[in-house]
This record gives C-alpha cells, sequence and structure tokens, in this order.
C-alpha cells in the first residue's frame, strides 16, 4: 500500500489578519460537544444559553456556528479580521487547511493553496504527517456534529 501524499508533512503558518478561512460566505462550522463547552466557558455562559444565542441546527439536527446576518461570515471574525475567540474556536476551525475535503486530490489541494495563504508563507514550518492526520480527524469528529444536549451516550 501506498504512502498518503501528505503523510511527508505539508507547509503552514496561520497569518495574522488573514481570515480568509473564516470570511466566506456561506462556510459551516460543524461542532462537537467540547467546542459548545469551551466557547460557552469562553463566554460565560451555560452551554443551553450559548447554543441558543450563538448557533443554529442545520436541517439534519446538527448544531452549527452562526454566521452573521448581514455579510454571512463567521459571527467571530472582527472587521479586521481577527478571529475573537482564537483560543476557544471549534475542532474544525483549528483543523484547517487539513480537512478531508481539501486533502482528498491534488485537485482540491491545489485550489486550498490558492486560497490559503499560510500554506506558501514565508514563515510556514512543516506540519507533519502525523498532525495533518489527526487534524482530519477532528474534522471528521466536527461534522458528525450533535443534535441533542447535552450529548447522548
Amino acid at each position: 500500500m501506498s504512502k498518503i501524499w501528505w503523510m511527508n508533512g505539508l507547509r503552514f503558518a496561520c497569518q495574522t489578519d488573514c481570515g480568509k478561512c473564516c470570511d466566506q460566505p456561506d462556510g459551516i462550522v460543524y461542532l462537537r460537544p467540547e467546542d459548545a463547552e469551551k466557547l460557552a466557558a469562553h463566554h460565560e455562559m451555560s452551554v443551553e444559553d450559548w447554543l441558543i444565542r450563538d448557533c443554529r441546527q442545520t436541517l439534519d439536527g446538527r448544531y452549527v456556528l452562526n454566521s452573521d446576518p448581514e455579510t454571512d461570515i463567521c459571527i467571530y471574525l472582527d472587521s479586521a479580521k481577527r478571529c475573537q475567540v482564537y483560543e476557544s474556536r471549534p475542532a474544525q476551525c483549528a483543523a484547517f487547511p487539513f480537512w478531508s475535503e481539501n486533502l482528498r486530490s491534488d485537485r482540491s489541494w491545489q485550489r486550498t493553496l490558492e486560497e490559503c495563504p499560510g500554506l506558501d508563507a514565508e514563515d510556514a514550518v512543516i506540519i507533519d504527517g502525523d498532525t495533518v492526520r489527526l487534524k482530519v480527524l477532528q474534522d471528521r469528529d466536527a461534522m458528525r456534529g450533535f443534535r441533542v444536549w447535552p450529548p447522548q451516550k
């Protein structure tokens, strides 16, 4: 079996005041229960109250982060393109650009290279393949999401 192409590592460094991964209209951030807990704590709210204020449910019932009603971009991205919850951001956000959909083919990866300046930035460092794999798994876990609070075991 051949080695997955990205297991040799990929260059990346998140760029200050970039926000390109967060400012796309129609973007959806799926949430894990852990994300809801972390963000609710960040805002010093109960998870239930935070879900009501900052989230909505998709047609299939998964909780996702609300978008700004005027711009349709992330509610936590400020006008200077900075994430206001960076240290508490959801796993799906932290996993970018190493999402399954971006890594599935050379064509997908080329599109991601064009959209994300952190992938060819001068200060980019090699993210090893095992770390990339963990980010892919975090993204997949986030996409499964949750539909009720507290989550059913």
